[in-house]
């Protein structure tokens, strides 16, 4: 035992004498240098130090505005360790596209009325410059909300409409409907979101402000969902679905009437396979009645249609013909609906889509003369927790390490003595379990399930497993906390630090000199 005791003396000893003889010499010792961790930090430390940013004003030719819709910190954090397990790693090493960019940093996300927001008022800021209320696209907070002849004289103009005002061509795609908040936010006025269809005698609802978009010559590519509200009534569509509008208006037809032959409408894969660059001037693509599946069940739209990535892809190649430019929006949109469904599956792996889209953006750009942001427009109630081990599947139950700091072989148990997963809401509706379901909006079990669940037979990875709330709630809602920003290009070191959401506006205005000299 005494000898033991000397021994392991010794080796403290000889292993202080060792890191104060590198420390002396001002050497690291070899272990720590020849560490993966140390080297592939001090890479990422070197292509840093070589990024060149050019911050004059007007240096950004084309601006791409990404937004994950609901898209906050643990969302992103899940999605990386999710597309790492997918291509078979640990995960929790990976990077999402958008992370690899050279600057980053925090913006705040509340609305002028509310401490956690909605994504009308926050597209409306990151789109206008403008803080204004929930529930609010383009018109600011100095009217009440559905004050249809008040809104009138209080419409706020976006980033689009500058680009549009200075000859450079413009799109919006979204996995959402085109009418839906965040898209709409880039080209409509009004002071209640709902009115995608229909408006107040006085007022033009959603839909119609973007057919009939005074500015420019109108937004140039449109891709996403929402059919249903250019159709009349009387109208069905190619899946069988009628239209909702009661006005009789079919604005479809008025879009190509306005546009003529170079104008191209398509509502299906095929429509979209065909569409080539040198095509059409014009693209209004809906592709879905309502909202565009999820990603994990596109392959069961009965007319096909395409992915986030692949609308970037096609959005760009579209765009980039014109010599001065192009002002893009690219949203994530339902990032947000499948947390409000409390599917964290659906969620997540559109996150995923979402930044292999913004893949395709930087790959097809160039960072001298194009301004990319990633943002989102508000968090969720999303959480990760419980303390799994190293590459534990992130959709899966909670395993722990023992003493030695091994993986154990069982989930860990919780006080009532059930298993957990490791991502959950802290509201919603809470657990259900549909198995192989891919369809988020499908589930069957409407009821709110409160309190715990005995999961030990569940497979929590299916897609329609839906994770368990801490709070019973009719659905889960948005979080109040700050989301990320990340940026590449003219401009881009403009966004590090914390910021209030709305200077996003004056970040590509600036880069892209969208603003007239004061």
């Amino acid at each position: 035992m005494i000898r033991k005791s000397i021994a392991a003396a010794l080796a403290c000893v000889l292993s202080t004498a060792t890191l104060s003889a590198a420390l002396a010499a001002e050497k690291l010792p070899d272990s720590q240098r020849n560490s993966h961790w140390f080297n592939g930090a001090q890479s990422r430390l070197q292509q840093a130090a070589e990024v060149e940013i050019n911050n004059k004003r007007g240096a950004a030719k084309n601006v791409i505005l990404f937004v994950g819709d609901g898209m906050g910190i643990s969302t992103v954090t899940a999605a990386r360790i999710l597309a790492g397990q997918m291509q078979g790693n640990t995960g929790e090493e990976n990077f999402l596209s958008f992370e690899k960019m050279p600057f980053a940093g925090l913006i705040k996300t509340y609305n002028t009325n509310q401490q956690t927001p909605d994504s009308a008022g926050t597209a409306s800021a990151l789109l206008s410059g403008v803080k204004t209320k929930a529930g609010f696209i383009g018109v600011d907070e100095s009217v009440a909300r559905g004050d249809c002849k008040a809104s009138l004289a209080r419409p706020l103009t976006t980033a689009l409409e500058l680009a549009e005002a200075r000859g450079k061509s413009t799109g919006i795609i979204s996995t959402a409907r085109i009418t839906h908040a965040t898209p709409a936010a880039s080209y409509a006025k009004v002071p209640e979101r709902d009115w995608e269809y229909t408006a107040p005698e006085g007022c033009r609802d959603i839909a119609a402000q973007l057919v009939e978009m005074p500015v420019g010559d109108g937004i140039d590519v449109i891709m996403g969902g929402g059919r249903r509200g250019f159709l009349p009534i009387d109208v069905v569509d190619l899946e069988g679905t009628a239209g909702k509008r009661e006005d009789g208006r079919n604005l479809v037809n008025e879009w190509q009437k306005r546009y003529g032959k170079n104008a191209v409408y398509i509502e299906d894969r095929a429509g979209f396979d065909k569409v080539k660059g040198g095509s059409s001037d014009k693209l209004l693509g809906l592709f879905q009645p309502s909202h565009m599946r999820y990603e994990s069940d596109r392959k069961n739209d009965k007319a096909g249609e395409p992915s986030l990535s692949e609308m970037t892809a096609k959005g760009l190649e579209l765009l980039q013909k014109n010599k001065d430019g192009y002002f893009l929006l690219v949203e994530g949109g339902r990032i947000d609906h499948g947390h409000h469904a409390g599917n964290a599956y659906n969620a997540l792996h559109d996150a995923v889509e979402f930044a292999n889209a913004v893949q395709v953006a930087m790959d097809n750009t160039d960072a001298r003369d194009t301004l990319i942001i990633v943002t989102a427009d508000h968090s969720h109630t999303f959480t990760i927790a419980g303390y799994p081990t190293r590459g534990n599947p992130i959709l899966g139950k909670v395993v722990g390490n023992d003493e030695r700091g091994e993986p154990n072989k069982t989930p860990d148990l919780a006080g009532d003595g059930k298993p957990y997963t490791t991502v959950g809401y802290a509201n919603g509706q809470g657990f259900a379990d549909l198995g192989k379901e891919t369809d988020s909006d499908n589930r069957r079990d409407t009821h709110t399930h409160a309190g715990r669940a005995d999961i030990s037979k569940v497979n929590t990875q299916n897609p329609g497993f839906f994770q368990e709330a801490l709070v019973p709630t009719s659905g889960e809602t948005h979080g109040g906390e700050d989301v990320g920003i990340w940026a590449r290009g003219p401009g881009s070191q403009l966004i590090s630090g914390t910021h209030e959401q709305n200077y996003v506006f004056h970040v590509m205005a600036h880069a892209a000199g969208l603003l007239a000299d004061k």
